[in-house]
């Protein structure tokens, strides 16, 4: 099922034996643009603190009472290495919270979807880092959220939000607010239409020009992206179909 990450964090976080907090943030991948940690907030409960929980804790989750469940302890979670949301996580960092989890590494390991890939996850040897201790590719989407789009001939608009899909939590489109060009309209654009993203400049540059994202499906925000929405997206495009 695909989610907006905007409504995500607003999300409760619920241990197996209690309230944990609330979804402050997603950290996502910039190389696969995939999430691989959710930022969770522990409010009053540990005041000042905000700890990383890997997709692969999540189990159920109560979407009609916007929570999601995971597979942790309040104690485990409380001991966890803490992070400052404010500086780049390190992959000296993100090494220590999955050894203290015992996660594996996803830069050693590909993050799959469901029960049964986090169990067979679980299992897997996890692999040192192979990189510099402080290398990371993590992107904060509450911080990229509002850079702007540059197509081939011109800006289009900005980052607006995520939409994931929780079945591997695979960011499979950018919202694109255009109101600055075309008011009112927003559209989706996925990963595979991105050139490059210019951190420096905040900026996601596109392989598409003006007139190409103009004349896109327009996204309804007050709608689930749907089968039949995706189908006409990537007709559209031209681009193979990711379920297929």
């Amino acid at each position: 099922m695909l989610h907006s990450l905007t409504d995500l964090m607003k999300y409760q976080i619920a241990a197996t034996d209690g309230g944990l907090g609330s979804v402050h943030d997603f950290y996502y991948d910039d190389l696969e643009w995939r999430v691989r940690y959710l930022v969770v907030d522990t409010g009053a409960w540990l005041p000042g603190k905000r700890v990383l929980v890997s997709p692969v804790s999540i189990g159920r989750s109560d979407w009609s009472a916007n929570q999601l469940h995971v597979t942790l302890t309040k104690d485990q979670v409380k001991d966890s290495p803490g992070i400052e949301t404010d500086e780049p996580i390190s992959r000296q960092k993100e090494a220590e919270i999955a050894d203290y989890y015992s996660w594996p590494y996803y830069w050693g390991a590909r993050l799959g979807g469901g029960p049964a890939a986090a169990v067979a996850l679980a299992d897997e040897k996890m692999s040192p880092p192979k990189s510099d201790p402080n290398d990371s590719s993590l992107r904060s989407a509450r911080v990229v959220t509002g850079y702007r789009i540059q197509a081939t001939d011109g800006e289009i608009g900005h980052v607006e939000d995520f939409i994931a899909d929780d079945e591997d939590w695979t960011i499979r489109y950018m919202v694109v607010d255009t109101r600055n060009w075309l008011p009112g309209k927003k559209v989706l654009i996925a990963p595979c239409l991105v050139r490059s993203v210019h951190w420096d400049e905040s900026k996601v540059h596109l392989d598409l020009s003006r007139s190409m994202v103009e004349a896109s499906p327009e996204f309804d925000p007050s709608a689930p992206v749907n089968r039949e929405y995706e189908t006409a997206w990537y007709d559209y495009y031209g681009r193979p179909k990711y379920w297929n």
